[in-house]
């Protein structure tokens, strides 16, 4: 009988076709199999027409027969460093879909354009990036902001202020400016609890500014006005019921400004002087000049600045002056209102 040899694309060298192998020749051919190097995990040149071929294949103890990669294998794979949440988190994003849909569908195939995707991710992930910015968004007070390295990411601490201004001021016809506003999350977050507020927003940074504006415009919330101004320098002349802020607080030199997430976000959103009041001291001073009577001042600030705040609201002339703590019991908004 004359043999004939096919090619096999994956080693390079010919085996024989199965039904032309006698008993004693196959089990020298299993045992020549053996020894050869195992067949890479590549999908699309399987012989898939040689079934018999496929099956004396399969029961080489090297040969394997790829199968397409799940959403599990792509959570289980990943880098075992990023933890196990924000692996979903980001497997979801790279695919469009929420968590819920995501553990509905945990053995199904994954896309390999979406794979990719995913694991780019999960590396950026693992060198330290936020994972906001990942995302290119954040949730804050129940709603989406878009946020990218323009802008500082918003915290759940900083949910305080906004709390703090709907308790302290009437519901209707308040005025209020944003100062530092950056995603625009604080000011637009209550320019959508409250309605018939009168809120702008201001950022010394057009980029923080371009994407607060694109926020206002996700929310509907076209009667926010945006201004490009130094603290408070350059703002149209007007009166304010409430000056809030979360300005930079950060001292210059401070470990906390090289690790986690901090590293990628920007430096002027962040740090400000050597013991962090650079810019809550003019604050605080130009705000004297923009308060009605009565109105406040609301300034988020570090874990340990509270006293060093409230001595500066006095020196000022400031009334009811005071701090409120976080749900971590720490005081980390400090206000006061105008003198009469």
């Amino acid at each position: 009988m004359v043999e004939q040899r096919i090619e096999n694309p994956r080693v390079g060298s010919s085996i024989l076709p199965l039904a032309t192998i006698s008993s004693g020749r196959r089990i020298q051919a299993r045992r020549e199999l053996q020894f050869r190097p195992s067949f890479p995990r590549e999908r699309s040149r399987v012989v898939h027409h040689d079934q018999p071929l496929l099956l004396f294949l399969a029961e080489q103890p090297g040969a394997m027969i790829d199968q397409p990669t799940s959403y599990r294998d792509a959570l289980q794979d990943s880098n075992q460093d990023v933890d196990r949440f924000e692996r979903e988190v980001l497997l979801a994003h790279a695919v469009e879909r929420n968590r819920a849909w995501l553990w509905s569908h945990l053995d199904e195939p994954i896309a390999p354009e979406s794979l990719q995707r995913y694991q780019k991710f999960v590396e950026k992930r693992a060198a330290g990036h936020p994972v906001a910015y990942l995302l290119g968004y954040r949730e804050f007070y129940g709603r989406e902001f878009e946020v990218s390295p323009a802008v500082l990411i918003p915290r759940p601490e900083t949910e305080l202020l906004v709390d703090l201004a709907i308790s302290l001021l009437p519901d209707k016809n308040t005025r209020v400016v944003d100062v530092g506003t950056g995603s625009g999350a604080i000011g637009l977050t209550l320019a959508a609890e409250r309605p018939d507020w009168r809120v702008a927003l201001s950022d010394l940074s057009e980029a923080a500014l371009r994407i607060a504006g694109r926020n206002r415009d996700a929310l509907g919330l076209a009667r926010v006005e945006l201004f490009h101004c130094d603290l408070l320098n350059g703002l149209p002349e007007r009166r304010f019921d409430l000056v809030i802020s979360n300005p930079p607080y950060i001292a210059e030199g401070d470990p906390h400004l090289d690790a986690g997430d901090l590293r990628f976000e920007p430096g002027i959103a962040l740090s400000s002087g050597h013991d962090g009041l650079d810019l809550i001291k003019p604050l605080i001073v130009q705000a004297c000049s923009v308060l009605v009577p009565g109105g406040w001042l609301l300034l988020e600030h570090g874990h340990d600045q509270a006293e060093a705040v409230r001595s500066l609201l006095d020196k000022q002339g400031f009334d009811s002056v005071r701090s409120w703590t976080d749900l971590a019991a720490i005081e980390r908004v400090s206000g006061g209102q105008a003198s009469p």
